[in-house]
């Protein structure tokens, strides 16, 4: 009589759900948040512990949920993340007019300030439009003499010429969207 073994191992499933795009408004303007989302990650992140300053172009556009169409509104702007090796913590300056800046900030706090910095203004937007937020975020190139870069500020022509282009190979690049919504839904409260 022969004796088989079964051995059985317990099968675990992890669920992850997708990082998603928050929205929050008022009549004038919408900003996003998305707690789960992190981008001060890979070559991005070894160049700020090599002691390098990293730019990250963001452009948030708001456009239709239901057909790809072209954006209804955009905002762009550039943070600068840099390291502080001593005290290991980040600073973020956004070059966008008026420039404001952070300091002694956790990664977290860095990326979260980013994205709570872009505001999407909503003039002449329709408010029962069923609508999505779109956030693109790319590394800046390092090798750039940063032609959107002007004395005043940022120039929305070189962030607009950036994001109408592929990102090249060292590029680290994310898309988040948002979940569909309408105006109504902010302009209540």
């Amino acid at each position: 009589m022969a004796l088989s073994a079964l051995f059985v191992s317990p099968v675990f499933a992890i669920t992850v759900a997708p990082v998603e795009l928050q929205v929050h408004g008022n009549p004038d303007e919408l900003t996003v948040s998305s707690p789960r989302f992190h981008f001060l990650t890979g070559k991005a992140l070894d160049r700020l512990h090599d002691g390098l300053s990293v730019p990250f172009d963001a452009q948030l556009s708001l456009v239709p949920a239901t057909a790809q169409a072209s954006p209804l509104q955009r905002a762009f702007n550039r943070f600068v993340v840099s390291y502080d090796l001593w005290e290991e913590k980040f600073s973020v300056t956004s070059l966008r007019d008026p420039r404001t800046s952070a300091s002694h900030l956790t990664a977290s706090a860095a990326e979260m300030w980013c994205m709570e910095s872009l505001r999407l203004p909503l003039a002449g937007v329709n408010s029962t439009a069923n609508l999505r937020l779109r956030l693109e975020l790319r590394s800046a190139e390092t090798k750039d003499s940063n032609p959107l870069l002007a004395d005043a500020g940022i120039s929305l022509t070189g962030l607009i010429e950036i994001f109408s282009r592929p990102p090249r190979s060292q590029q680290q690049k994310w898309t988040l969207e948002s979940a569909p919504f309408h105006l109504l839904d902010f302009k209540k409260s």
